[in-house]
């Protein structure tokens, strides 16, 4: 795990180049605190943060091929990298280290650029070839880790963190429309897109090459959902789980102390009663609680203790207490763009505590998308059939009712979830499913905007995203069209940008045994009636992991590490938030409504409806800017 950043320059020598040499040693020291490495020709300098995971000794970087016609820089770690260092040896191959880099590089010599169909692992690398004066650039099938880029007249600048692009001087800032109108539709913002005009980001799955003459960005894997009705459920299971076993053991592959993330729930119950299976010590997990007025919100520490004395896990918990202001700053300062999830909180404090005991940690991520574990999946599966209803009985009188009714006191969405039900219950099934995860879009609260009028444009080409992704040849059934979508955006640039960001600020690497590659094509065959059956999520994956976790593991609601926002919205925060969305700094950023934010506020606190999601969006963007562009 680590941080790379590059310029290739068409006009300019960057050999000696002491500033650009700086700014990629310093920007991402963060992302690798154990060495730096640089390369320079006439043409391109690249520059490497490391965190020794893999060949401690020998795995400094840049690496290079047998004559040093070419050399990699690489963020990541390739799990297969000893079966392909196998068959790379057999063809002729010299390596000078044990290091996973040392593999990507022969391999490009090998098969070129489809170096990539032979990775199984994370990854994000730059490969300069010397000899056709190319720049090659990959980012991992799924997204895991990060990789943005930028063309701005005769330079091409690309890097794991925008940071380090934005600190060239005289970099434009300009805001980009598109990226700000995705950001309040859907809390991140999705590739190829960001907040800058000129940063865009690699999407996953996804290449680049760049030479003097031009810039090409192709797609070089995807997901196609084809289910198998032949197989049973048991048969399903098993081909499952032997593949998710093995995806687990490829990633207890370390140099370094290794643990696990522990909530109450079942993916990464699974992933810790399998690591305990494959581990000769017992595996370090560690969890997260709630401090401050949690309303509603379960406290999962007492399911993760009942998984942690039944696998005998060297366990510890941590608390969160509502106190964000001290680490603000910091978790805007990790993205450089907006990013309003407010699971990063608990995620932040969750790395910093891990961190503290070892270097590498699985987690659970990537189960929901692969098993259908949101509550929104299954609301869209009901709409289906809540569809069948006439219009009238839905419209005039089923919604005209539930939007009367008051938001639940301790904050949980159950009302808010049932209007936004019935708000898209009549619309096309893409729509549909677009109104139940956009908080702004262009029929709703687009009044928060001074400029309303302008973003009008920008917020139907994010919608339209979304439904391209949703209406794309890769699903037929509505429901893997649903799973496809998130697969391909709420994935890469929600969970796991958080995911890399937040553990990153801590020098610590997040591994994801689901969100494998091949784990994720044959999950694509499963039915999904296996997935979802009536009213149960996840379905196939509870009853196989029955043989693994208590029951109470298997029929707790799914909460994961969400914070209670609502509630802290509501009391502990309260004060904060009015003074971020003052009138005085919502003037200064000129881009919010000061009127209509205070109504969005009364809404809010008088349970006319849950607006946490769009009040946490409203004040990142407003620190946000006023670091980035009032400040710089």
């Amino acid at each position: 795990m680590c941080g790379i950043w590059g310029v290739f320059d068409k006009q300019r020598s960057l050999a000696g180049d002491v500033l650009l040499n700086h700014i990629g040693k310093e920007m991402l020291s963060h992302r690798g605190p154990d060495g730096f490495g640089s390369y320079t020709d006439e043409t391109v300098l690249l520059v490497h943060r490391r965190l020794s995971i893999i060949d401690l000794a020998g795995g400094s970087q840049p690496i290079y091929n047998e004559d040093k016609s070419k050399c990699i820089i690489f963020n990541g770690e390739i799990y297969n990298f000893k079966a392909l260092k196998d068959i790379l040896l057999k063809k002729g191959h010299l390596f000078k280290t044990n290091s996973d880099t040392e593999v990507i590089i022969h391999a490009y010599e090998q098969w070129g650029e489809g170096c990539v169909d032979h990775l199984r692992g994370m990854f994000a690398f730059a490969i300069w070839d010397a000899k056709d004066k190319k720049l090659f650039i990959a980012r991992d099938r799924l997204g895991i880790k990060p990789l943005y880029y930028a063309l701005v007249g005769d330079k091409f600048y690309f890097a794991s963190e925008i940071k380090a692009i934005l600190a060239h001087p005289g970099f434009p800032r300009e805001m980009d429309q598109d990226g700000l109108a995705a950001y309040f539709s859907l809390s991140y913002i999705p590739a190829p897109l960001s907040i800058f005009k000129h940063i865009k980001k690699l999407p996953a799955g996804h290449c680049l090459s760049m030479t003097h003459e031009n810039l090409q960005v192709r797609k070089y894997w995807d997901v196609h959902f084809q289910p198998d009705d032949s197989k049973t459920e048991t048969a399903c299971w098993n081909d499952f789980i032997d593949i998710f076993q093995e995806a687990v053991d490829l990633r207890m592959i370390s140099d370094v102390p290794i643990g696990a993330f522990l909530s109450g729930g079942v993916d990464s119950g699974l992933v810790v009663a399998l690591m305990s299976q494959l581990s000769k010590d017992p595996v370090q997990t560690f969890c997260m609680g709630f401090g401050g007025n949690v309303g509603g919100y379960l406290d999962e520490r007492n399911l993760a203790s009942l998984v942690s004395k039944r696998f005998g896990t060297h366990h510890r918990e941590f608390e969160v207490q509502p106190n964000v202001e001290g680490i603000l700053e910091n978790l805007v300062g990790a993205f450089d763009e907006p990013f309003a999830d407010d699971s990063v909180i608990p995620s932040y404090y969750l790395s910093k505590i891990t961190r503290e005991n070892v270097t590498v940690a699985l987690s659970g991520l990537g189960g929901d998308e692969v098993f259908g574990g949101y509550e929104r999946y299954l609301g869209f599966k009901l709409s289906n059939v809540y569809t069948l209803l006439p219009r009238f009985i839905r419209e005039n009188v089923v919604r005209r009712f539930v939007e009367k009714i008051p938001e639940r006191s301790d904050g949980h969405y159950t009302i808010n979830h049932l209007k936004r039900f019935v708000r898209g219950a009549s619309m096309p099934p893409d729509r549909r499913y677009y109104e139940f995860i956009s908080t702004v879009n262009d029929g709703k609260n687009t009044s928060i905007f001074n400029n309303s009028n302008e973003l009008a444009n920008s917020f139907s080409h994010c919608q339209q995203m979304c439904l391209d992704l949703y209406n794309a040849a890769n699903a037929e059934d509505p429901l893997d069209k649903v799973f496809y979508t998130d697969i391909k955006s709420y994935l890469p640039e929600d969970i796991l940008a958080l995911t890399d960001r937040v553990s990153m600020m801590h020098s610590l690497e997040v591994r994801v045994p689901f969100i494998d590659h091949k784990l994720m094509e044959y999950c694509a065959t499963i039915p999904n009636s296996m997935k979802i059956k009536f009213k149960t999520k996840k379905y196939l994956l509870r009853r196989g992991a029955s043989n693994y976790l208590p029951k109470r593991i298997l029929n707790h609601r799914k909460q994961g590490f969400a914070s209670p926002m609502t509630q802290w919205i509501n009391n502990d925060l309260k004060k904060y938030i009015g003074e971020i969305l003052s009138k005085e700094n919502i003037e200064k950023s000129g881009v919010l409504n000061y009127q209509r934010v205070q109504e969005i506020l009364t809404e809010h606190y008088n349970r006319v409806e849950i607006h946490d999601k769009l009040i946490w969006s409203m004040v990142i963007f407003q620190t946000w800017h006023k670091r980035y562009m009032q400040e710089r």
